[in-house]
């Protein structure tokens, strides 16, 4: 086990020489007593979807244990808009496998995730990382699978053009430096991330770069490994936090918004899933799809206008999903489709295992079983999406679609093998339904399909509710029309929605 965490970047991990899973209150104390840790920072997501934060000066050994067995209280009315202030006290509980060292903080500090309790000491079911939990443990016990997930996070940096080496509009993707600009900070971000404990497959420049007056922006995006989903979830919210961070040291503008201008590449936060049984892979088979991956995506494109309701959550989400761009309009899917709402990547099964001896002809290496690197790819959410409701509307639609009849039929009969936005497609395009093109729709989507997420009980009614009410109170119905030709007003939009 110790050569196996040798290479963890966790300096946790490292150091107590155990998985972060495994981490005891024990531990936790260990490290701050070796390590000189003074400060413990509680972290936890609110109703918003962004990072909050408790400071705590440890003071003494005792003080340090009552903490991480007890938790602290909270002010849940000013968390949750939909929590009475007369009933408003919650706890904030430290879950030890999240904790790590801050690479920004001024004196040595640890940063610990928490969950919400209600006073009663149960799990507060209002709280966006609970309900994500539920919907995970929902789909366990009523299909034997379970989920795997990972998340692209796709931003922009914004900065002063310097005029150096200017990059190729639109065409930045996988630029190098000198023609990006913000490599540096993208790679001082990923470190953290990953000593934070988020599990990164790669980072690179993305395809959106232009000049606006005197401000430089370019597009960049890092890429995640597929895990737990309920962790994958954790670690999206550290990692935006952390490279907004980076923004603010770097004296730059970090923007996860879903549309910057028009005419240039939004930003998605496309998430990739991985249907799982007993520790293994049920998402391909001998090279193949297998029926029940088929009948999670059938479940997924069921539910997908709705689930806009948490993945796509401003008015400028929808200056991003319109036709004829790589943003997702149509509700259907299809394998290595960038024009499809759910994308089956291009695997590695077959010969594609032997690549290697060919580019490599005196090393002979093994083929490899890669059935586990196959997912399946969700493309319209964006940067506005609370990240632990997006995932766990994800997790209901793939119960929904093991739990359906016909689900197999849905599947074959939304498949799509061609480019839907080439225009001599059109009639197989407009024989799709489409998402929705705004919030009031998206929010008209969840009131219609709300019944497949208050089944057993996952997603409160006055959750729902709630978000019904926010979507709806941006009065953007029929937006995109009504700013057509209208460049000034989007970019206020646009401004107004910066850092959702």
């Amino acid at each position: 086990m110790k050569t196996e965490l040798a290479l963890n970047p966790n300096q946790l991990v490292q150091y107590l020489g155990k998985p972060a899973n495994t981490f005891t209150k024990e531990d936790i104390i260990k490290y701050i007593e070796d390590k000189g840790i003074k400060m413990i920072n509680f972290r936890y997501v609110g109703g918003d979807g962004r990072l909050k934060t408790l400071n705590f000066i440890i003071s003494s050994k005792k003080h340090l244990d009552t903490l991480l067995s007890t938790g602290e209280r909270v002010d849940g009315s000013s968390l949750f808009s939909y929590v009475e202030s007369g009933k408003s006290d919650l706890y904030v509980v430290p879950k030890f496998k999240t904790a790590f060292l801050n690479p920004f903080a001024t004196i040595p500090t640890l940063d610990i995730l928490c969950a919400y309790f209600d006073k009663d000491g149960k799990p507060f079911t209002g709280s966006p990382d609970y309900i994500l939990k539920k919907a995970h443990d929902t789909l366990k016990e009523k299909t034997g699978y379970t989920l795997d997930a990972m998340g692209e996070l796709e931003y922009y940096v914004i900065a002063e053009n310097n005029n150096f080496y200017p990059a190729r509009d639109q065409k930045g993707y996988h630029e190098s430096y000198p023609f990006t600009k913000f490599e540096s900070l993208r790679v001082d971000a990923m470190q953290a991330i990953a000593q934070a404990g988020g599990l990164i497959k790669y980072g690179h420049s993305e395809v959106g770069n232009f000049t606006q007056g005197i401000y430089y922006h370019e597009q960049n995006e890092i890429e995640f490994l597929p895990t737990n989903i309920e962790d994958a979830a954790d670690q999206l919210l550290i990692a935006k936090w952390i490279i907004r961070m980076y923004g603010y040291k770097y004296g730059v503008n970090i923007s996860f918004a879903p549309k910057i201008t028009v005419g240039k590449a939004g930003s998605g936060l496309h998430v990739h899933m991985r249907l799982m049984k007993d520790g293994k892979t049920a998402t391909q088979r001998n090279g193949e799809l297998t029926d029940e991956a088929k009948s999670a995506i059938a479940g997924i494109l069921d539910l997908s206008p709705s689930l806009t309701a948490f993945g796509n959550t401003i008015p400028t989400s929808y200056l991003r999903l319109v036709p004829h761009q790589e943003a997702p309009t149509n509700i259907c899917w299809g394998d290595r489709n960038r024009s499809v709402l759910v994308r089956v990547p291009l695997g590695w099964s077959g010969k594609a295992s032997e690549m290697i001896n060919i580019a490599n002809p005196n090393a002979k290496v093994e083929p490899m079983e890669l059935a586990e690197k196959q997912t399946f790819e969700f493309r319209c959410p964006d940067g506005s999406a609370n990240i632990y409701l997006l995932l766990a509307g994800l997790v209901v639609g793939v119960r929904h679609g093991l739990e359906m009849k016909d689900a197999l039929k849905k599947a074959e009969d939304l498949y799509v093998d061609v480019n839907i936005f080439d225009d001599k497609h059109k009639e197989k395009c407009d024989s799709l339904d489409q998402l929705p093109i705004s919030c009031w729709d998206s929010a008209e989507k969840l009131i219609e399909q709300e019944s497949n997420y208050l089944q057993y009980d996952v997603f409160p009614k006055i959750f729902l509710d709630g978000t019904v009410d926010m979507l709806k109170s941006y009065d953007d119905k029929n937006l995109s029309e009504r700013l057509y030709g209208k460049h000034d007003e989007i970019r206020q939009l646009v401004e107004l929605y910066l850092h959702c």
